[in-house]
């Protein structure tokens, strides 16, 4: 969406500080031996109590309130009482939600415990390349800047990037338009424009370049079985930098 007047950016404050709360509270109990349903109650309860809707529930039935995704499942994955958090893991935390016909969403990587300085690394270089794409989100700078600067940053630190997933448009709607690829596109000659609501959200691994989709129709994997690591902010586009709601 793009915003029309401070009404939109209030109603839009609310609930990516819903969203956000509920990820940091969510983080805050990771630690070996928590199972993901756990997590996933703790969220569950954050929205209800400010009467915020699962975004993924309620655009598409996912199964859980919140997306939880371990080690090289590094999205969508499904909350499960069967999902034991163990030392070394790398958890994401993806949280997304309505509240008054307003849509926002974040995320987060957190270490289980203590990790590999590998996953350290990771999980630092994903962070810095949120920020880096966050610097490039400007009213009438190309698009493609984004995916050049977390690109770079990946590249930098010696990490690939997952191709097939993308940053997008939200506010009336979990996605809209446009995709906010992490990877240069040349050919792409999309300008932002300020009002414009975006997330930014790259992902990095060890290893693979592309997701793939596990039997149960939901979880998306590393095709090689690599770590990943997400990080992701809802933000308004201006022509000073984002206004970041999440």
């Amino acid at each position: 969406m793009s915003i029309n007047d401070e009404r939109d950016v209030e109603a839009l404050k609310r609930v990516g500080a819903i969203v956000a709360a509920a990820r940091e509270a969510m983080g805050a109990q990771v630690a070996p031996g928590v199972t993901t349903a756990e997590l996933d109650a703790i969220g569950k309860a954050i929205l209800d109590r400010h009467g915020a809707r699962s975004a993924p529930r309620l655009a598409y039935g996912f199964p859980g309130v919140t997306c939880i995704s371990v080690n090289d499942r590094i999205a969508h994955g499904i909350p499960s009482r069967k999902c034991v958090l163990s030392a070394g893991d790398l958890v994401n935390i993806d949280v997304s939600a309505e509240l008054d016909g307003y849509w926002a969403d974040t995320g987060a990587s957190y270490p289980v415990g203590a990790v590999s300085a590998q996953a350290s690394a990771l999980l630092q270089a994903t962070r810095l390349a949120l920020q880096d794409g966050m610097s490039q989100a400007r009213a009438g700078a190309p698009l493609r800047n984004i995916g050049r600067a977390v690109e770079r940053r990946a590249k930098q630190c010696g990490f690939k990037v997952i191709r097939n997933l993308c940053g997008h448009g939200v506010g009336r709607n979990i996605h809209e338009a446009p995709s906010v690829p992490n990877t240069f596109d040349r050919q792409d000659r999309t300008m932002l424009r300020a009002g414009l609501v975006i997330t930014i959200e790259p992902f990095l691994t060890l290893g693979s370049t592309m997701a793939v989709q596990d039997p149960d129709g939901w979880t998306l994997r590393s095709s090689d079985g690599s770590l990943g690591a997400q990080f992701e902010h809802t933000m308004i586009v201006t022509g000073r930098g984002p206004i970041v709601v999440t």
